[in-house]
């Protein structure tokens, strides 16, 4: 069979520094920051001039922010950029932001594979950022966890306090930047270190010489955003909108003309059980979590054909993901009792086995599939042809 993604037993001997992945997750996810010298003894070797290249291209987001420190104000441009621009930029107080790098380039991609202790789903994106001397993007919050990997140069880290959604910014900013920044700790980070940061805690780097870092960040909805994209789901369905507002047990005492508490909580009461379909939420967190962070990039070029994937898996070749590609498994008790796979933001019904596979294993091989049943196999035609999964010639690791 197939390697397995993970083979942690409960340890993660170098992205943690050797620190249990169980103590991590217990003390310091989401909780507080973490810092990890010589995290990865060997970072990826990406050069200026290759982050730079895809930062000219029309399909990779990228983003330029410069300080005027003697203004003190900043100004933010987005990709993409021309060589010219990228070529006259000083000497300091830069920084060039590119996200998804990961999709792009292997050796950035690989990275993820550190990152195991935690789902695979829950991960966004591998940006990285590119700053002169000085180069800084303000200091700021996140509304997701964030570990920092610094890949080349030195940056200085000053860590804040906890903020709120109604944490003042400064105003008329193009960026969210902290009107009062309380800086509490300092790290300087140097290739191969690392600072795991929780959501919402204040933070500000600056370079210090050129300086090169990987942001993995993970992906985290919002609440007006699930509820959003949900309402909007059920609206669709007429048939889940069927129950109306009833009111409480009444008495004479209710029959003024105020709102009483009763008649809120008797609203409060159906709309719970609206949003209390356990099915229903899983579903659309399923998708929501396995969509493409660009759903409208094409996975195949506009000239390439799908391959023939079972000739050349009984040739010994293997099937993966795409690298802009996300996977999870639905679990029987939370789906009409049926393991399913979601990827790029649809579910796949009737496929039990084939998402336990493609959801554990980083490739698969001929001798993988003798279990699947038909519709499970169609389905690998389904991803194959919409490039979801790409063949990988690579022997097992």
């Amino acid at each position: 069979m197939s390697k397995p993604r993970s083979g942690l037993n409960g340890q993660v001997a170098s992205i943690l520094g050797g620190m249990d992945a169980n103590h991590f997750l217990a003390h310091y996810w989401q909780k507080k920051p973490l810092l990890i010298p010589r995290a990865l003894g060997e970072p990826p070797a990406l050069s200026a001039d290759e982050l730079a290249g895809l930062a000219l291209e029309d399909n990779i987001e990228s983003r330029l922010v410069r300080e005027d420190s003697a203004t003190q104000s900043w100004n933010l441009d987005r990709g993409p950029f021309d060589e010219k621009t990228l070529q006259n930029l000083p000497d300091q107080h830069w920084t060039l932001l590119v996200q998804a790098v990961d999709q792009w380039l292997p050796e950035i991609h690989g990275l993820l594979d550190h990152f195991d202790f935690l789902p695979r789903w829950r991960l966004d994106d591998v940006m990285i950022s590119l700053s002169a001397d000085g180069g800084s993007v303000g200091p700021h919050f996140d509304n997701y966890d964030v570990f920092l990997l610094q890949t080349r140069g030195k940056k200085r880290w000053r860590i804040g306090q906890h903020c709120k959604a109604d944490t003042l910014l400064v105003e008329d900013s193009p960026l969210r930047l902290l009107a009062d920044f309380q800086p509490r700790e300092e790290y300087l980070l140097e290739p191969g270190d690392m600072l795991y940061l929780p959501p919402k805690l204040a933070h500000w780097g600056i370079a210090e010489g050129l300086s090169m870092t990987c942001s993995i960040g993970f992906r985290a909805p919002t609440a007006v955003e699930a509820l959003d994209e949900v309402v909007c789901e059920m609206l669709a369905a007429p048939a889940s909108n069927d129950r109306a507002y009833t009111d409480p047990p009444l008495s004479t005492e209710l029959a003024g003309g105020e709102i009483s508490p009763a008649f809120i909580n008797a609203l409060k009461a159906m709309l719970n059980e609206l949003l209390g379909d356990e099915q229903r939420l899983g579903q659309w967190f399923a998708r929501h979590m396995t969509a493409r962070k660009y759903p409208e990039l094409e996975l195949l070029a506009e000239d390439e054909s799908p391959p023939d994937w079972r000739r050349a898996l009984n040739a010994g070749d293997s099937l993966c993901w795409h690298p802009a590609s996300r996977c999870a498994l639905l679990p029987a008790a939370i789906n009409s009792g049926q393991d399913c796979l979601a990827a790029d933001g649809e579910l796949y019904p009737g496929t039990p086995r084939l998402a336990s596979l493609l959801c554990t294993l980083r490739r698969l091989k001929q001798t993988d599939l003798t279990q699947l049943s038909s519709e499970e196999m169609n389905t690998l035609d389904v991803l194959v042809n919409q490039g979801s999964l790409i063949l990988d010639d690579q022997d097992s690791d």
